[in-house]
């Protein structure tokens, strides 16, 4: 029997193997990724910027009201003024003013803060010029509730109130909405609020009303069944996740370059090898035509 020589057995083995060799993509499709690459690496590098900026705002408006905060008390913006409040340059910042409390009229806002759950009380403050604002007088206990409509010996006293300027709440709480015809209150709405009062001229703002000096503020272990309200609870918080958003965004935009890069050098391996191994069977080819003659 015949034997096949081993010589051309390593022939077949070497052409096999480069028929399975990978191919290198088309012109098309290389420009095809070229393109998405780059609109990726740019959008990327647009959304990091962003946040960037993102962050120097927050950082500035950390700052802002840090100064507005711990700021002299200044009177409170009256009805000339209601049309220009906002809450880049007006909230948290400290103001007094005077007038008389409506306590029969005070709402019941739901509320969770570092003494438990309870509500807010918001009663309305009628200035002399007949214009009215809300006021935060503080928190009470759930167990308390029942108490907050009692009037004491000093309800129809003027009084000076001086808190935080704080923007309306409109809408109500996470999936819990304002409930105006039962009298259901989870975010402080001042709209809301004053039109099932029946109030007019009322300020489009509400006010955080500071603690009560510490003689007439109720003791620590006393605070849970204490009917009046505790103010000063106002929690001043910004998230702040811009830098790491920004981080994000250029690390995606890294990525994608890495991985172009990559696409781009085994291109150019494929195409390097293909060149070499068609060079390497044309040479073969020429000696097997000079054995053979």
């Amino acid at each position: 029997m015949k034997r096949t020589p081993r010589d051309t057995v390593t022939d077949v083995g070497h052409k096999g193997a480069a028929s399975v060799a990978p191919r290198s993509r088309s012109t098309t499709v290389l420009l095809a990724l070229a393109i998405c690459g780059a609109l990726l690496f740019a959008a990327f590098v647009a959304l990091g910027s962003w946040q960037l900026k993102r962050l120097q705002w927050k950082l500035d408006l950390i700052e802002r009201v840090e100064q507005r905060v711990h700021a002299p008390a200044v009177a409170a913006p009256g009805p000339e003024r209601w049309q220009q409040i906002n809450a880049d340059a007006d909230e948290y910042r400290r103001v007094r003013l005077s007038g008389n409390f409506l306590y029969a009229l005070t709402a019941k806002v739901q509320a969770v803060t570092e003494l438990g759950s309870g509500f807010w009380l918001l009663t309305p403050l009628r200035s002399a010029d007949g214009s009215v604002v809300l006021v935060n007088r503080g928190f009470i206990p759930a167990k308390a509730a029942s108490q907050a409509d009692r009037v004491d010996g000093a309800a129809a006293q003027a009084v000076v109130v001086s808190g935080l300027l704080r923007m309306s709440e409109p809408g109500g709480g996470f999936l819990r909405h304002n409930d105006a015809a039962a009298d259901r209150w989870y975010s402080r709405d001042v709209q809301a609020i004053a039109a099932a009062r029946g109030l007019s001229r009322v300020a489009p703002y509400f006010i955080d009303a500071d603690a009560a000096p510490a003689s007439a503020a109720p003791a620590a272990d006393q605070r849970a069944d204490y009917m009046h309200p505790v103010g000063g609870l106002t929690v001043i918080a910004f998230h702040n996740n811009h830098l790491v958003y920004a981080l994000t965004w250029y690390a995606l935009a890294l990525m994608v370059a890495a991985a172009c890069f990559w696409v781009g050098r085994e291109e150019r391996n494929l195409r390097r090898n293909a060149s070499t191994g068609a060079s390497a069977s044309a040479e073969g080819i020429d000696r097997e035509s000079d054995d053979g003659k």
